[in-house]
């Protein structure tokens, strides 16, 4: 796994997901290495971060940090090759990958796709490829239908990228045999712009969570939640002046961001609105479960929302803006309401929460989706097709992966392969 970030080490959910396919894998008897970027994290947040994410023992995490800091990720940033960061390439090409699965790899650089021999995926978390900003969000106020990115990095305090003039992203992409996209909009998104590379869908995942219970105690008031990183593109500010004009009922907001203490001051005057700040996800879980739904009013192109199916897992119903990715899982399992308007949105918390019948099918309709679709079993049989896919292909013998009906939990540490000669089909094993 590359990524330029990686939990503790990070801020959003393509650094989760990295995070739980790797010890996913690792559960199932797989040997799986970790390639993240710490002076990429360190640019924005100096300070060490306090969560702890424990790796399952077949997870080596090598966290790259030179001792010019910050300097290397800016390097990468303007040359799209990895800065002295030399232990990539090293890595990649030495150790005889049977998959090299590429993420977000805006800080570890395009010029990294080419190392290493082995089948390559990546994972079109954001949308980088297309956007230097990441998120098609332009000039930090409007959605981006006609690029300017140049202006647009300028206004943003990015310096341009001016390799992104040129063909160098298109010669480094070829490297790549199968891009991966979270949702069907993200991946027609990249088709449209232009970008002539395979791309098949799947879905982010939650691991299998027992289904919810109700002896958890009930909130004193009734509620909707908002739970996500506090940043302006996923439209939180929206929602107050709503819920300044909605008594019957709380916002409650789970989550920290740069965007947080303005948030807060635009929020002082509304009584109905509390910030809870950063929570673990066992917390998490019961604000999921207690709540009438969650809602998601992004203002920009979300790619997929975890927090989407972590309300599923819960039996809770979501409200979602009508843009980007996050629809068609609403679409996909009947599990919520979409909304085109604040007047729109206010007739779906009014009905769910004025309608309990409603709100528990919506809720079923999500669980039974999200047993379905994205939790690990079905997410790892699609991911090894997509392997064997490429396997196949290109004229590869990879190891088998493990039957679904059996039990995972099959530990092998590095130390158990020490003194072995692994022939090329057996590698991984």
């Amino acid at each position: 796994m590359v990524s330029t970030f990686y939990p503790p080490y990070h801020f959003g959910g393509d650094a989760t997901y990295v995070y739980r396919l790797s010890n996913e894998l690792a559960r199932h008897g797989h040997l799986v290495d970790v390639i993240h970027d710490r002076d990429a994290y360190h640019i924005a947040h100096p300070a060490e971060p306090t969560a702890v994410f424990e790796n399952h023992p077949n997870v080596t995490v090598y966290a790259l940090k030179s001792r010019l800091g910050g300097l290397s990720p800016l390097m990468t940033q303007q040359t799209g090759h990895p800065f002295f960061k030399n232990q990539i390439k090293t890595l990649l090409e030495t150790n005889h990958y049977d998959v090299i699965h590429y993420h977000n790899i805006s800080l570890i650089g395009p010029g990294a796709l080419g190392y290493g021999k082995a089948p390559k995926l990546m994972t079109l978390h954001e949308h980088w490829l297309l956007c230097p900003m990441h998120v098609l969000w332009k000039l930090n106020r409007e959605l981006c239908d006609k690029p300017e990115c140049f202006r647009c990095m300028v206004q943003g305090g990015r310096p341009p990228q001016l390799w992104r003039y040129t063909k160098f992203l298109h010669h480094k992409l070829a490297h790549v045999d199968q891009f991966i996209s979270p949702s069907r909009f993200t991946r027609d998104r990249h088709l449209e712009r232009g970008l002539n590379i395979p791309i098949t869908v799947l879905p982010y995942f939650l691991p299998r969570v027992d289904a919810p219970t109700s002896n958890t105690p009930a909130p004193t008031r009734p509620y909707f939640l908002f739970a996500g990183r506090l940043v302006k593109i996923k439209g939180l500010q929206t929602l107050i002046p709503i819920f300044k004009n909605y008594p019957h009922a709380d916002l409650w907001v789970a989550g920290e961001g740069d965007y947080g203490d303005e948030l807060r001051t635009l929020a002082r005057d509304v009584p109905n609105i509390k910030f809870l700040g950063a929570l673990s996800q066992a917390q998490l879980q019961i604000l999921y479960q207690n709540a009438i739904a969650v809602i998601m009013p992004s203002i920009c192109y979300e790619v997929f929302g975890i927090v989407l199916i972590e309300a599923f897992a819960r039996k809770t119903p979501v409200i979602v803006r009508d843009l980007g990715g996050m629809p068609e899982a609403v679409q996909d399992s009947d599990g919520g309401i979409i909304f085109r308007s604040d007047a729109e949105l206010v007739q779906a918390m009014t009905r769910l929460q004025q309608n309990p019948a409603l709100r528990r099918t919506l809720g079923e309709n999500g669980y039974a989706a999200y047993v379905k679709h994205w939790n690990e079993k079905p997410h790892l049989d699609k991911y090894f097709e997509i392997i064997e896919g490429v396997a196949e292909r290109k004229g590869r013998t990879l190891p088998l992966r493990v039957p679904s009906s059996a039990e995972p939990e099959m530990t092998m540490r590095r130390d158990d392969l020490a003194g072995w000669e692994l022939q090329p089909a057996q590698e991984g094993v």
